[in-house]
């Protein structure tokens, strides 16, 4: 008997798979930005991580630019006879509103003393006699150099904090502190002594002997020099 022709066999459509919601969704899309990012990474590091940090950041570098101002250009006639290196602490204490800062600092400066030959000097030569008077203004300091500040402990107020003017007040303060250390240090004294030994070893040749002498002090002995042999 003749059999009938099997059907063939039908097939179903395949079910497509729904893209994953909610928090899977994001883990994938994380993920796949995280590919993404290492492969510009890449790149990038293929072309010179450097060179491009530097275009975007800029270089580590520190730029100072000046400009000289000049004020004020004179003459000037002072005999510099003696140069002291000081060293002091100077604490620097500011209260505003209840709020204090504190700073303490270690300055170190160049004293120069000496005599300003423009306060009229006199000057008397008795060439019979060979004896040179020297009457001159009283030695004093003449300027200081700040020549380094050093920061060992600065602590500022809870709404009192530094600003440059106490930069500038705490500079200023250390200046007149290296001055008033000279003062003490008997800096004038030591310059007078200095100028002394100078003049007479410059003027007393041939004979001369040089008396020199300061406004407000007693006049000491004249000094003879001994002319060379020949």
């Amino acid at each position: 008997m003749p059999t009938e022709p099997e059907s063939p066999p039908t097939l179903e459509p395949a079910q497509q798979e729904e893209p994953p919601k909610g928090g899977a969704g994001r883990f994938l899309l994380v993920i796949g930005t995280l590919l993404v990012l290492l492969a510009v990474a890449a790149i990038v590091g293929a072309f010179g991580v450097t060179s491009l940090v530097k275009r975007m950041l800029g270089d580590d570098r520190t730029r100072i630019t000046q400009s000289v101002i000049v004020e004020r250009t004179r003459a000037v006639a002072r005999l510099v006879t003696s140069e002291t290196q000081v060293r002091d602490v100077v604490t620097y204490e500011n209260r505003r509103l209840g709020s204090t800062k504190r700073a303490i600092v270690v300055v170190t400066g160049r004293v120069m003393a000496g005599v300003d030959l423009e306060q009229n000097p006199a000057v008397e030569i008795d060439d019979e006699a060979r004896h040179i008077n020297i009457m001159l203004p009283p030695a004093r300091v003449l300027g200081v150099e700040v020549t380094n500040l050093s920061t060992y402990d600065e602590d500022r107020g809870l709404w009192n904090p530094f600003r440059p003017a106490d930069r500038d007040s705490i500079f200023l303060l250390a200046r007149e502190q290296l001055e008033a250390s000279a003062g003490e240090l008997g800096v004038a004294r030591h310059a007078e002594e200095s100028a002394e030994r100078i003049l007479e070893g410059l003027l007393g040749v041939d004979g001369y002997t040089v008396e020199v002498t300061f406004r407000g002090q007693r006049a000491r002995p004249p000094v003879q020099v001994e002319a060379p042999r020949d």
